[in-house]
């Protein structure tokens, strides 16, 4: 194409397009050249220069070219620094070398000098000390390798934690494809694309908020954990601000938009990134007041060293190897890379903290509905009452059922779509009663749809001896939607759930990796309950289960000692998972729950659960592992300077490869 025909952006933008071919097995565009290389099946080659020569400017590039991007730049700088290091030794005269390893030392005497002001004796100060004493020692060329191996430490250490925040942001980022426009007569199902600044979008209890704006009416509880880490609900009304990526937790709003999706959501997703880190493992943060902790007894064997053998360079060696470098370094780095590890396989981890907490569970507490069953179940049956027309009631019930993304709601509103029954809204407001049903005022008529509970217990909606034994004969095996009308039982339609096909092996497979219970918890009938149980194996369950019921289940499982693992995918799932030791929520579950969950995951199958299990226990192996070789390592280090057996600087050079080695095996990755 020729020298600088595109951009580096537009190269990567370049490389999407062409990949998005079926055909094109790899794309690679250099934008110092304008070289683009190509790799496709035969008899391509005529359409694909004609796709390149018809295109004006390429499109813009996808998250993921960041990572490209920043691999890049870790390459080249690790380079340069390295280089600069030998062609330094190779090129300058001594007095020269001398005085760019003072300059160079300069930064980490300063930062010593920082923590020894701030009371602290840490790592910092260690450096500090090593650097120095080369320096008093006019041992320059030790004083420059230890700096080279420290930038080249911290430049490792944090390519690895960008490269992390990228990769997370990227499974994070998660387009919203429809919204609620509001419009004159009705609300609209709009496609993200086509909304402007200065719509207004309708938002209900259970959905996120898709773009930053005002609220222009209306007032809810919004959840704003994924801007503030605060997991209380905050209220906001006419004329406040709400921002994208928040969650609806009760009530509804009408939002002026006052930003488009690119302006907006990344920003909420680097706040949760952020935020993410400083959910550390138990495990790091004992690590990281370990590292601390040894750094006066470097300095102690330092004194009893020269004091014994009255050699400095002895005594040097002592100070340049440390247990609490290796130490503070690996552990959050093994932390760090399996977060990037399970978003790569499409499993959100918000922290390391929950990583450890899902390793060392032993029981695992499955909802029914969603999660056990398939993510889509099936309308099996639609059953009036007194007489009322079928189609009408399935109609009403999509009508009002669209708004809520719930598995059960989305079987019911494509078994209308599939029937050809359109349930064009027409209906002014719907209220969601958290795990109950739905209210609203249809065509001047009250609406309640949603659980037995709800409608019978709740609402007080009679149920006459015939409807009973209607209720008796068609419910058994089946999750049942109520409908009423005008305080009258109007209907029932009976939902069919089948069980995810990789359920059961992954049971088995739970049991196997040390999980001791597996419990079912749902709030549909006690037979549909039992029918799946039986059919994966699952000895205990309990039906008819409120959310708050489901929540004080998990809390008395905590109190008889048990590590809990929480799965769930509704609103109505939110408190359990909440009081969970760590909680994991489906790829179809509901905004609030994925708001509220520690752990998402981003496919449509189980089997995550089995590979974070595996993942998790495999991580704090590691962590351990390191501890030992940090220990034998760096012990035999010290031996063999404490007798002269090898130089300060042998002994620094050694100890910082050593710790190199370790920080790039912590980076590998855990599961072949």
């Amino acid at each position: 194409m020729g020298r600088r025909a595109f951009s580096a952006e537009e190269g990567y933008g370049l490389e999407d397009a062409l990949a998005a071919f079926s055909w094109v097995v790899s794309a690679e565009a250099t934008s110092v050249n304008g070289g683009l290389l190509v790799i496709y099946e035969p008899n391509r080659r005529d359409f694909l220069l004609d796709f390149i020569g018809k295109m004006e400017k390429p499109p813009k590039a996808k998250r993921e070219n960041n990572i490209k991007e920043l691999e890049r730049e870790f390459a080249c700088s690790i380079s340069k620094i390295v280089a600069r290091h030998f062609l330094q030794k190779l090129l300058l005269p001594a007095p020269v070398r001398a005085f760019f390893a003072v300059f160079n030392a300069a930064q980490y005497v300063k930062k010593g000098l920082k923590s020894l002001q701030r009371g602290n004796l840490d790592v910092d100060v260690l450096d500090a000390a090593a650097v120095t004493a080369a320096l008093a020692q006019k041992d320059f060329a030790t004083a420059a390798s230890i700096i080279t191996l420290l930038r080249v430490s911290e430049l490792l250490e944090g390519y690895t934690r960008k490269k992390t925040r990228q990769t997370l942001s990227q499974s994070l980022f998660t387009q919203i494809d429809k919204v609620w426009l509001v419009g004159e007569e009705r609300d609209v199902r709009t496609p993200m694309a086509k909304v402007q600044i200065g719509d207004l979008l309708r938002v209900r209890a259970g959905s996120a908020i898709p773009l930053d704006g005002e609220v222009s009416s209306g007032e809810a509880i919004v959840n704003e954990s994924s801007l503030t880490g605060e997991a209380l609900g905050v209220l906001r009304k006419t004329g406040h601000s709400v921002y994208a990526g928040t969650v609806v937790e009760e009530g509804s709003l009408v939002v002026k938009v006052r930003t488009l999706a690119d302006d907006t959501r990344i920003q909420s997703i680097a706040a949760f990134i952020e935020r993410s880190e400083s959910l550390k493992a138990t495990t790091q943060g004992k690590a990281e007041k370990l590292a601390d902790a040894i750094v006066p007894f470097s300095f102690l064997g330092f004194g009893l060293v020269f004091a014994f053998t009255g050699s400095l360079s002895k005594a040097l060696s002592i100070l340049m190897v440390d247990y609490s470098c290796a130490i503070k370094l690996t552990t959050p780095m093994c932390i760090i890379s399996a977060m990037r590890e399970a978003a790569n396989s499409g499993i959100l981890v918000k922290g390391g903290i929950h990583l450890e907490a899902f390793a060392n569970a032993d029981t695992i507490v499955f909802d029914k509905t969603g999660t056990l069953t398939n993510d889509c179940p099936r309308v099996a049956k639609v059953v009036p009452f007194d007489n009322r027309d079928r189609d009408e009631l399935l109609k009403t019930a999509a009508c009002l059922e669209e708004h809520f993304p719930h598995s059960v709601a989305r079987a019911i509103v494509r078994q209308a779509e599939v029937e050809n029954l359109n349930h064009e809204e027409e209906h002014a407001d719907v209220d969601y009663i958290v795990a109950h049903g739905i209210s609203s005022m249809l065509n001047g008529e009250r609406i309640l749809i949603g659980s037995h509970h709800f409608i019978f217990e709740d609402e007080g909606v009679p149920l006459t001896p015939e409807q009973l034994a209607i209720m008796e004969r068609e419910t058994p095996g089946y999750s049942v939607v109520w409908i009423a009308i005008n305080n009258q039982a109007a209907g029932m339609i009976c939902v069919e759930d089948t069980v995810r096909e990789d359920a059961a092996e992954v049971l088995a497979a739970l049991r196997k990796q040390g999980i001791r219970r597996i419990i079912m918890l749902t709030g549909d009938g006690n037979a549909a309950a039992k029918s799946v149980c039986e059919t994966l194996g699952i000895d205990t369950f309990r039906a008819q289960m409120l959310p708050e019921e489901k929540a004080d289940y998990i809390h008395s499982l905590k109190s008889d000692g048990h590590q809990v693992i929480m799965v769930g995918d509704g609103i109505n799932d939110s408190p359990a998972l909440s009081g969970a030791d760590v909680s994991v929520v489906m790829k179809s579950g509901s905004d609030i729950a994925k708001a509220v969950a520690d752990i998402s995951l981003l496919t449509e199958n189980l089997n995550g659960l089995v590979e974070l299990r595996t993942l998790s226990q495999s991580l704090f192996s590691r962590i351990h592992r390191n501890y030992a070789h940090i220990i034998a390592a760096n012990s035999t280090l010290l031996f063999l300077g404490a007798f002269g057996l090898i130089s300060a600087s042998s002994s620094a050079l050694l100890h910082n490869i050593s710790t190199m080695v370790l920080c790039g095996a912590s980076m590998r990755t855990y599961r072949k």
